[in-house]
């Protein structure tokens, strides 16, 4: 009988540690750099992890230097792993439209190819749902017309090393100094005015 009660004990101890636990979902996108995406969305509460990566094309395995060739069909994406009960994925689609330019096609300002196209990679029916309203309601507000591509994703890539956390640990390198960080500054503005 102890062993009985013992076991029913930890089953419940377990049960209640895997509810305690917060639930993690992904989001796949990609919206020029990846090293300016990655820096913007570590700035909304409710995000767990920012991964730079590649998504979109065709080769399996792809490298920075095989994405910059235009051989693979990839873009550079991030893997948002977010906290559903702390920020929507409502909340992340509405924040894409405003962290990169949806209308210019296969670049972002001076980037130019098809790696730094503007693409959401859906995981499932609902995100693609998501993803096609707020695609929806931003067009209503935009002045021209949004290009970003809206597509099943099959595998995310996961980028060099050197690429991840870049703009947080090369803040002096001169793409971070003169592109990223006045966006992260303007956007932390925003946050904040959000908040009031």
């Amino acid at each position: 009988m102890k062993s009985l009660a013992l076991l029913t004990a930890m089953s419940a101890l377990i049960l209640s540690m895997n509810a305690a636990e917060p639930k993690t979902e992904s989001l796949v996108l990609g919206g020029g750099c990846f090293w300016c995406t990655e820096a913007a969305y570590e700035l909304l509460p409710g995000v767990k992890s920012v991964i730079s990566g590649y998504a979109g094309g065709k080769e399996p395995n792809p490298t920075y230097e095989q994405i910059c060739a235009h051989t693979t069909g990839h873009a550079e994406v991030i893997k948002i792993d977010f906290d559903p009960a702390k920020v929507s994925l409502e909340r992340l689609l509405d924040y894409f439209w405003h962290v990169h330019n949806p209308t210019q096609i296969d670049g972002q300002g001076n980037d130019h190819g098809p790696q730094y196209r503007s693409i959401i990679l859906y995981a499932n029916e609902a995100q693609r749902e998501a993803a096609t309203k707020s695609r929806d309601e931003a067009a209503k507000v935009l002045r021209d017309p949004i290009v970003t591509q809206i597509v099943p994703l099959t595998k995310f890539w996961e980028a060099e090393g050197y690429h991840q956390d870049y703009f947080r640990r090369n803040p002096g390198q001169g793409y971070c100094s003169f592109v990223i960080a006045p966006k992260i500054k303007k956007l932390e503005q925003q946050l904040q005015a959000e908040k009031k």
